[in-house]
């Protein structure tokens, strides 16, 4: 294996994962407030889910997001 290689593409994926994790977050709070859903001080449950089934890999992650 290339582990410079691997690595650079691990890095690539995240990046990708976490911008458009960002937008597709702060799009939907937007609409959501626009709505009248949220009220703007609330905390929100988040979770994602990483999974790589060649390697057998599920990996969650659970946090809140402090809108104000």
């Amino acid at each position: 294996m290339d582990e410079d290689r691997f690595n650079m593409s691990v890095r690539k994926f995240l990046k990708v994962v976490g911008v458009t994790s960002q937008r597709e977050i702060e799009s939907a709070v937007r609409e959501a407030m626009r709505d009248g859903r949220l009220r703007g001080n609330e905390k929100l449950r988040a979770r994602v889910t990483l999974t790589i089934e060649a390697v057998g890999l599920r990996h969650e992650i659970d946090e809140e997001i402090e809108l104000g």
